[in-house]
């Protein structure tokens, strides 16, 4: 898969896209992650991005050439390396305006072949840069960033870790919170006493039904005390409602 990030502060991205599990998965060439410097296409010697809004308002806005230049930049990229049709590949802009990033998100994102980020900065972006290359809005929270590049990280990370040859093991995905609407159970690793802490018995007895259920129940009882608005969301079993009746 093949993502394209476009951003005026692009230094931001060079060691992070080399590192851990996006390194290793670019080596693999499972992902590709180019990274585009909106300054490349400023309107004048001066490399100059942005200006103030028509009609007054505190701030400025990212300029529309610029964006647009940049943009067919990464849509002939796209076309050119045989990854993607660069029509069918989503464009999207962060910004805190978006619709709310979640897994369900990462996992239809997954389905691309290539994934379009523009970075919004300062107090946003042209209308009619938005009108014309932009297929979705997105944010990764109720808050407001300096920039777009850390939010284009998290959906990139979560995205990519879906793509397979990127993970080493598909079951990291698969048992991983938010797979369903459940948090993941608690983890334990040696020792196995820490500070007078010991791990669950049924962990260390090798009985791996009995784990199977244990883990089950224990994601269930965090999901229910830290998010219950997934538990409203939950379509049990039975048994996981024999499992439910041993919590509450």
């Amino acid at each position: 898969m093949r993502f394209d990030v476009v951003s005026a502060a692009p230094e931001v991205f060079e060691g992070w896209r080399q590192a851990a599990m996006l390194g290793r998965g670019q080596r693999a060439g499972a992902v590709t992650i180019a990274v585009h410097d909106l300054r490349e296409h400023g309107v004048d010697r001066y490399g100059s991005i942005d200006d103030y809004p028509f009609g007054g308002g505190a701030g400025m806005l990212l300029r529309p050439e610029p964006l647009a230049a940049a943009l067919e930049k990464v849509r002939v990229a796209q076309g050119s390396d045989g990854s993607a049709a660069s029509a069918a590949a989503p464009v999207i802009l962060m910004t805190p305006a978006g619709e709310r990033f979640d897994q369900a998100w990462a996992r239809e994102m997954a389905g691309y072949e290539a994934l379009t980020l523009v970075c919004g900065r300062y107090e946003g972006v042209d209308e009619r840069v938005r009108e014309e290359f932009v297929t979705r809005e997105l944010s990764i929270g109720d808050f407001v960033l300096t920039g777009g590049e850390l939010a284009a990280m998290v959906v990139i990370e979560a995205v990519a870790r879906l793509v397979p040859g990127v993970l080493g093991s598909a079951e990291s995905v698969a048992d991983e919170s938010f797979g369903e609407p459940l948090l993941e159970y608690p983890q334990y690793t040696r020792p196995a006493e820490f500070r007078g802490r010991g791990v669950p018995a049924v962990l260390l007895g090798g009985h791996h039904e009995r784990i199977r259920l244990w883990r089950r129940m224990e994601a269930m009882r965090r999901t229910l005390e830290r998010r219950p608005d997934l538990a409203a969301q939950w379509r049990l079993t039975e048994e996981d409602r024999r499992l439910l009746a041993r919590i509450v």
